[in-house]
Formats: structure tokens, C-alpha cells, sequence
């Protein structure tokens, strides 16, 4: 499952980051206050020079973490949870469907193949709003025998099936007709309503079962490790595209309906009842051959089958390349990729037929922008890693989940760097996943990456950047301390030990150990079973320097460390695994006036004026001030002297990674009376690269360079900057009279603008656009940008737009969420217009990962202790179970928000109003 959206860091949600971006890292400062030092040395040692020690100081994170009583493994505690008995298990789900397009509804007839290992006279299986008409059970070779009774637990989603007479140990075959809704909650077996090319609108059945869903469109037992066979069959109308997990086997008329159609599948491999799939609409598609032999289609909206054209390249170069880097081939004749018009996640790794968001799916070769092809790009790369890890070898229970989400949300990145080496797709990396799970988890409240999990409420609470952001750097972590080799050689191992089976964090371990011969388990646990991180700090001393004592009740972490220097910022000197509490380490040949660099890719040293360091380190540089500054470790003056020093930057993920950060002071500055001088310092700093870069592309520009101008443009239109406003008045102007279109690329810099400092007609115009938008990337480029508009009569306006029919109930959440990061007037319009509309909204997205989402975009922004309390209070009246921990971790936000507004505050003003002052 890909819950991301693509990264619009530091434009398009105005002030601070969406979602999926990356910011700074919060509470380094009870970090620093709460924790004990563990020291290493490391000396270097050359003849002609006088020695020196490098003493590196591993901060833990908060104390309380090292006290057993804390659980902070676990969720917020909730009712005892118990999983599905054993005496019955499933060996072949027989199922058959028949959903009605027009009254939303669906029977169906399940024949399942069963098991019975002890006698029992009933029946535990999972069911959510379905009403069972009959069930039966007949033990091989014998006599039928109807169930007398069926029970709901519907807090606990189970049914029991009771039988006048126990069911014998031995195999039988359980059959149960039952009736369903499709439903309009995104969840289970769903209707999503799209638009024919004639202006119809229209509805087609589809599935998200992940996590605990597959229980409302068939009783089942829907637990990851209760894996089994499918025989899918669908009876739909004949104009309909049908289509399931596996290839169509035969397709002939329904006896008792001539409008009707009985599509039956081939038999699944076995597999886990959360990536079933079946969709009956309405689609054109694009098909192509991998290398080995995979047919690979892309299903598209009908009349759309050329934007299925890039994804379909994407697919066909990927199943080959996983292919390759597993030794194990793809297991299932076909994958389907396909555009669902209603849908929650970015997409979904069904095996064989995978579902995504149109944005996800679908880009036109005129009309997309480059970093809609980079977000195809990897949601593509994510979901088919997942068709090996995940589908082929699958989680034992939820608490796993980061194993499936954290690898695929890594491999993603090493595919698209294959595939496309020009996005230089690993500095990326680091601001959009490693950042973000560091801010995450620098909070009380964040989670170890591993959490036991119960309730099937509590597995949506885990979708989020621990699982995924933190899951995939500690991968990536792993896979530099082992090696590409032995990294390959342990995954092929794994893989083919457990496929078609379940697997824990512990059997990856096992089988990596094994493979590298390194002490996989032990450095690994230190990162998945306890939340925080340590701070890697160094400080130079001579060699004789005396030690201090180390408290040996801290948490500590086995930290893979790489060495470099000066000499070769790009080379690795040396590889040690700090697994004590200090090491000494000598380095010879390293000279007084060379820098060393601890661990490349994340550090605070010399070297950037010249650009001598790499993009990535300094990226890591000034973010790492800025999360010390966060933190109150450090003023946050000297962050803004050092952003200064990027007037020469060239890199675009180091210029995005600036503007997120930048964004998040703008919008805690917009609680102060000097907000202006902040714009006045992002236009300085950002005018001459947007020089530089001018507003038309040049010949031989690529990708990055795309990027790069969309996100200086939209900076400093946003900031007022008057040349870029009166341009972009001009380009729209033009735009929206259909003289000169606007490139896809300056959509989202000149929509922001215009609307930043527009009125209503400006406002009316962007409506008018969205309306007549066909595509919906367009359509969501623009809701992300109209909260921007600053008039408090055209925010609510905005807001009553984002419920409103015109809106997908999926890009509610985003529009909301534009409104609160824009300014301060709309945080606080966005709130109240969440509080004033919390049952619709709770109701549409049903306690799912939305749910917190729009939590976070809404609240998130706000820096003053009151508004902490009063977030706290409405949950406590209006309880939301799947976003509890992101309610305590928003609380904590604006809590740290408030502390550094009024420690902060006034120094930052005297350093902005200095730097107007000429020196006498």
C-alpha cells in the first residue's frame, strides 16, 4: 500500500510541508536534556603530524524510553484482541460475486475448502457489513449439515457459524450465500463513481482490502498468515471490463440474465485474503511484454488508453529488474496496473491486478508535469516490489508491516535510479523519506518500528513515516553495511525459504546474517524494537583526553559508521560498527588541515560555499542545524546565517529541502508582527537562482532543472517577489484566454502565485479551470493551491468547495489541508471548519489513514500552548481510534512550536531587521 502523496514540499501547501515531504526534526531538545553520552574516539595518526582524537558522542533519545514500565511499543491501550481460533482453516476460497451497478449492492456464494484439525460445532471466521442468508457444511463423503445459528461480534468484524452437531477432525467444504453493500467508504468491496466521455456519470465495483477489509465483501479469515487458493468468478454486465488477481479462464452468458456475463478466473497462487482483487467498470488499456514474458497491461479511464503509456514502460522495465536483483521470477502469467477513480492510498500491491489513484497511474505526454512522471515512477517501483515482498513472502501478523512497506518504500528508489539514473533519485531520498521519519521520531509520541498490534483499528494507526520513511532508511542503512552482494544473496535466500509462507522481521535477519556472516540481529533489533534515534556528535581533542562515565541504563544503538575525508569526499576510508560503549579507531595519513566526514550523507562540516561536499551531505548540513535550532540547541539565527551561504547552490533537492524548511519558519513567523521580514529573506535568498534559471526551459535541460524552476517560481511568487508576481499575472492571463498554454511545469508555481494575490475573480477563474479540467492531476494541482487565496470570505468559500460534489472524497483531505498551511488566518479557518464538520468527515473516511492526514495538515501549524489543550479536548469528545497517536503527536507539535516561537522569536527578528541595515 502506498499512502505518500507526491511531494509538493515548500509551494503547493504554501506554509510548512504536506504530508510527504520532509522537515525539520523536532525535539532534539528534550533529547539532549533527557539523555547520557556514550563516547568513542577515533585518532588519526601520521608521522609528520601531531595526533589528533575525534570524540564522537552518541545522544540517546529521551530517557523514559530505557524504563521498562513505558510501553512504548504498543498502542494506546484498548480492548484485549484475540485472533481467529485454529480448528477450522481454509485450504480454497471457491467465491462467487454479483454486484449491481445500480442499486449498489452484491450477493454472493462462497464454496471454500476447509480444514478442520479438532472437532468444534462451530465456525470463527471475519465478517463486516454482510448479512449471511445460509451456511452449510459437508465433511468429505458425508452428509450436509446446515448451520443453526450465526452470530455478529461487529466490534470484533467476526461471525460464528453454529451447527447443531460438531464437525468432525478432517477436510469439508464450507458453503455460505450472503449479501453485501458496495459501498461508498473506499474500503472492502466499493462503488467509485467516474464520468463517461458522453458527461454520464456512472459507477464500477472495486477493492481495498488491505489491511482488514476483504471481511466486508465475503466471510473469510482475514488474517495475513491464514493463507489459501482463490477460484474468483464475477457475474457482470456484458459491457463491463472484469477483472481479478489472475489471467480469465472463461467468460459465457449468465443463464438467468442476458444482459449478464460469468467471468471465471484461473486459480491463485496461495496467498493472503488482503491482496484480493476484482474491479467491474468501464476501461480502454495499453499492453506490452516484459523480457521474461509477463503480459502487462495498464488499464486507463476510456479514451485515455495513451496516458497509460509511460506507467506501462515503467512496469515492463521493472518486473525484469526485480527479477533479476531476487533470482526469483515473477510468479503469476499477467499484472494488470489500473486507474481507480475513487481511492484512498496512492495505490495497492493486489497480486496481479494493481490498483492506484489516476494521479499515480496516468501522465500525458503534454499535460503532466515532471514531478508527477517521478511520483509515477516510484508508486509503479513500489507496488510491483511488493509482488515478491509482500505478496510472494508475506508479514506473519501487522506488527511486521514495516517489513513489507519499509523494503518496498526503499527498492522503489533503487528501481527508478535504473530505470531513470537522471533523477538523481538517491539525494531525493534523503529529504523526502530520511528527513521525515526523523521528524516523526524525535517526538515523545512517535513508535518503534515495530508495534504490536491488535485490533483491526489499530493496524491504520501504523501507516505512516516510521513504517514506511524510517522502515526504508534502515534498510538502506543495512544494505550499505552489508553490501549490494551479500545484501542480494540474503533477500534470494529469504525469498525462496518462505514463499507462499509467512515471515517475521527476525527471518530477514537470519537470512542476511547467514549471507554477510555480520551481526545482523543484534545491530538491526536496536533500530526496530526501541523509537527514537541517537545524535552522532563529533568534537576534535588531542589524544590525551580523559573519558567520562557512561550511564549504562541508556538505550543504545549498534551504528553502522563510514569515514571519509577531504581527500575524497566520495570515497568510503573506513567502515566500523560502534557496538560498545567507546572504540578508538586510528586514521593514518590524515593531515591537520583535512576535514573528516562521519558517516557521508548526513553531517555537520565544512565545504559548502565551494560545493566541495556532495548535494546530500549539504542537504543533511543546514538541516541538521535546523532541527538543532527546532530543538533550541542552537539560535535559530545561525540556521538563517547559513542558509545564506546557499546563494550558490545548484542542486534541486537541496534547494527543496531549504524551501521546506523555510516554509515551516514562514509559517511559525506567522504568528509574530514581523512575517514580512521572512518573505523579504526567502526573496533574497531565492532571487538570484531564479535568475538564473529564468521561466523558460533551455535546450539540453533535463529533469531536475524542471523541478527545480517549478519550485523557486512558486517560492518566491508566494514570498511577493514583484517581477515573479507580475510575470505570472501575464502567463496566466495568457493561459486562461488560450493564447499561449501554460506548461505543465508552471502550473503549479503560477496558480499559487496569481492566487497568493488575487481576489475573487481569481478565485472563479481557478473554479472554472477545475471544472473543466479533464485530467485529474490537473484537477488536484489546482485543490491544492486554492487555499493560498488569502480574503477570509474566499477561504470559507474554498473550504465549503473542498465537500462540495466537485471535489473526489479523496482530495478532500488535500484541499482542507491547503487552507491550514496557507496563512494563519486560514489554520484557523480550516479547524473550525474541521470541528463544524467532523461527523461528515469522520464518516466519509471511516477511522482510516485519511483520517490522520487530515488531522495533521490541519493542526499541525499551530504554535500556541492553548490551541494544544483545545486539539486534545475535542478528541476526547469526538474519539477517533485509528488517529489517536497522531492527535498526541500534533499536540506535542504545536506544544515544541510554541516553546521555540518564544525562545526564538525576538533574535530572529533583530538578525532579519540587522540585515536591512547597512553597516556604518
Amino acid at each position: 500500500l502506498n499512502v505518500s502523496l507526491p511531494s509538493t514540499c515548500g509551494m503547493l501547501l504554501c506554509e510548512g510541508p504536506p504530508a510527504s515531504s520532509s522537515w525539520a526534526s523536532p525535539s532534539f531538545r528534550r533529547l539532549a536534556e533527557n539523555s547520557e553520552k556514550t563516547h568513542f574516539r577515533i585518532e588519526e595518526n601520521c608521522a609528520r603530524i601531531k595526533p589528533r582524537a575525534i570524540t564522537i558522542l552518541t545522544h540517546a533519545a529521551p530517557s523514559s524510553l530505557a524504563q521498562p514500565a513505558k510501553n512504548t511499543g504498543t498502542m494506546p491501550e484498548r480492548r484485549p484482541f484475540v485472533r481467529l481460533p485454529t480448528d477450522v482453516y481454509p485450504v480454497n476460497y471457491g467465491l462467487s460475486l454479483k454486484p449491481d451497478l445500480i442499486d449498489f449492492t452484491f450477493e454472493g456464494k462462497l464454496e471454500a475448502l476447509v480444514e478442520v484439525t479438532q472437532a468444534t460445532n462451530q465456525i470463527v471466521m471475519n465478517c463486516a457489513d454482510i448479512d449471511i442468508i445460509t451456511a452449510s457444511f459437508a465433511p468429505q463423503g458425508g452428509e450436509e449439515i446446515n448451520a443453526t445459528g450465526f452470530n455478529y461480534q461487529n466490534e470484533d468484524e467476526k461471525v460464528t457459524l453454529s451447527f447443531p452437531s460438531a464437525l468432525q477432525k478432517g477436510s469439508g467444504t464450507l458453503k455460505i450465500d450472503f449479501v453485501g453493500e458496495l459501498n461508498d467508504k473506499m474500503k472492502g468491496f466499493y462503488r467509485s463513481k467516474y464520468t463517461t466521455p458522453a458527461g454520464d456519470i456512472r459507477y464500477a465495483a472495486v477493492t481495498q482490502f488491505e489491511a482488514t477489509d476483504a471481511r466486508r465483501a465475503f466471510p473469510c479469515w482475514d488474517e495475513p498468515a491464514i493463507k489459501a487458493t482463490f477460484d474468483i468468478t464475477l457475474i457482470v454486465p456484458k459491457d463491463r471490463v472484469a477483472l481479478s488477481n489472475m489471467n480469465v479462464i472463461d467468460r459465457k452468458p449468465y443463464p438467468d440474465d442476458e444482459n449478464l456475463v460469468e467471468v471465471k478466473f484461473a486459480t491463485t497462487p496461495i496467498m493472503s485474503t488482503y491482496l484480493v482483487a476484482f474491479v467491474i467498470g468501464e476501461y480502454d488499456y495499453v499492453e506490452s511484454q516484459s523480457s521474461d514474458g509477463v503480459t502487462v497491461r495498464v488499464y486507463t479511464p476510456v479514451g485515455k488508453a495513451e496516458q497509460g503509456k509511460f506507467a506501462l514502460e515503467v512496469a515492463t522495465k521493472t518486473l525484469p529488474f526485480y527479477k533479476d536483483y531476487f533470482s526469483v521470477p515473477y510468479p503469476l502469467p499477467k499484472i494488470d496496473l489500473i486507474a481507480i477513480a475513487d481511492f484512498a492510498a496512492g495505490a495497492m500491491e493486489n497480486w496481479g491486478l494493481v490498483t492506484y489513484r489516476e494521479t499515480a497511474l496516468l501522465i500525458d505526454p503534454k499535460n503532466s508535469c515532471s514531478s508527477s512522471r517521478q511520483w509515477v515512477a516510484l508508486v509503479v517501483g513500489h507496488e510491483l516490489a511488493h509482488q515478491w515482498f509482500g505478496n510472494l513472502v508475506t508479514m506473519e501478523w501487522w506488527t511486521h508491516l514495516w517489513l513489507n512497506e519499509g523494503f518496498a518504500s526503499w527498492i522503489e528508489y533503487l528501481c527508478v535510479d535504473h530505470c531513470f539514473p537522471e533523477y538523481d533519485i538517491w539525494t531525493q531520498f534523503v529529504s523526502a523519506d530520511y528527513t521525515r521519519a526523523l521528524d516523526l521520531d524525535a517526538l515523545d509520541s512517535s513508535h518503534p518500528i515495530e508495534v504490536n498490534v491488535g485490533h483491526p483499528s489499530e493496524v491504520d494507526e501504523i501507516f505512516d513515516a516510521i513504517s514506511y520513511s524510517k522502515g526504508a532508511s534502515v534498510i538502506r542503512m543495512l544494505h550499505n553495511y552489508i553490501g549490494d552482494e551479500d545484501f542480494r544473496k540474503g533477500m534470494n535466500a529469504y525469498l525462496l525459504k518462505f514463499q507462499h509462507k509467512n515471515a517475521s522481521t527476525e527471518d530477514l535477519w537470519d537470512c542476511l546474517e547467514q549471507a554477510s556472516g555480520k551481526p545482523i540481529a543484534a545491530v538491526m533489533g536496536s533500530w526496530t524494537k526501541q523509537m527514537g534515534f541517537p545524535i552522532i556528535v563529533v568534537d576534535q581533542e588531542q589524544v590525551s583526553f580523559t573519558d567520562k562515565g557512561v550511564n549504562q541504563d541508556c538505550p543504545s544503538w549498534m551504528v553502522p559508521i563510514s569515514i571519509c575525508t577531504s581527500e575524497d569526499p566520495k570515497c568510503t576510508m573506513l567502515k566500523v560498527l560502534l557496538d560498545r560503549p567507546e572504540t578508538t579507531i586510528t586514521l593514518s595519513g590524515v593531515g591537520p588541515d583535512q576535514w573528516i566526514k562521519i558517516n557521508p550523507g548526513t553531517s555537520l562540516l565544512p565545504g559548502i560555499r565551494d560545493l566541495s561536499l556532495q548535494p546530500v551531505d549539504r542537504l543533511g548540513l543546514q538541516n541538521d542545524l535546523f532541527s538543532l535550532s527546532r530543538a533550541g540547541m542552537i539560535s535559530t539565527v545561525e540556521v538563517l546565517r547559513l542558509m545564506e551561504a546557499f546563494v550558490n547552490e545548484p542542486n534541486y533537492t537541496v534547494w527543496s529541502d531549504l524551501s521546506c524548511n523555510l516554509g515551516v519558519l514562514s509559517s511559525l513567523l506567522s504568528h509574530t508582527d514581523f512575517h514580512e521580514e521572512i518573505q523579504e529573506f526567502i526573496r533574497d535568498l531565492f532571487t538570484p537562482i531564479g535568475l538564473e534559471l529564468g521561466w523558460d526551459s533551455k535546450p539540453g535541460e533535463g529533469h531536475l532543472d524542471a523541478l527545480l524552476r517549478g519550485l523557486v517560481l512558486g517560492k518566491l511568487g508566494k514570498a511577493g517577489h514583484k517581477p515573479t508576481l507580475e510575470e505570472a499575472r501575464r502567463r496566466f492571463k495568457d493561459h486562461v484566454e488560450g493564447k499561449q498554454v501554460l506548461p505543465a511545469d508552471l502550473r503549479s508555481p503560477v496558480y499559487l502565485t496569481v492566487l497568493k494575490h488575487g481576489d475573487s475573480a481569481t478565485l472563479d477563474t481557478m473554479l472554472k479551470l477545475h471544472k473543466q479540467a479533464d485530467m485529474q492531476e490537473e484537477k488536484n494541482r489546482i485543490e491544492r493551491v486554492l487555499g493560498a487565496i488569502s480574503a477570509p470570505d474566499l477561504i470559507q468559500k474554498v473550504l465549503n468547495f473542498a465537500l462540495s460534489e466537485e471535489v473526489r472524497p479523496q482530495d478532500t483531505v488535500s484541499v482542507i489541508g491547503g487552507v491550514a498551511g496557507s496563512s494563519k488566518q486560514g489554520r484557523k479557518a480550516a479547524w473550525k471548519f474541521v470541528k463544524d464538520n467532523w461527523e461528515e468527515l469522520y464518516n466519509r473516511y471511516q477511522g482510516g489513514f485519511l483520517i490522520s492526514r487530515l488531522i495533521k495538515l490541519t493542526v499541525d501549524g499551530f504554535a500556541i500552548d492553548k490551541m494544544a489543550a483545545e486539539v486534545k479536548s475535542f478528541f476526547e469528545s469526538h474519539p477517533a481510534p485509528a488517529a489517536e497517536r497522531t492527535v498526541q503527536q500534533c499536540c506535542e507539535n504545536i506544544l515544541l512550536n510554541a516553546a521555540w516561537l518564544k525562545r526564538d522569536a525576538d533574535d530572529i527578528h533583530q538578525y532579519l531587521l540587522q540585515r536591512k541595515t547597512p553597516p556604518v
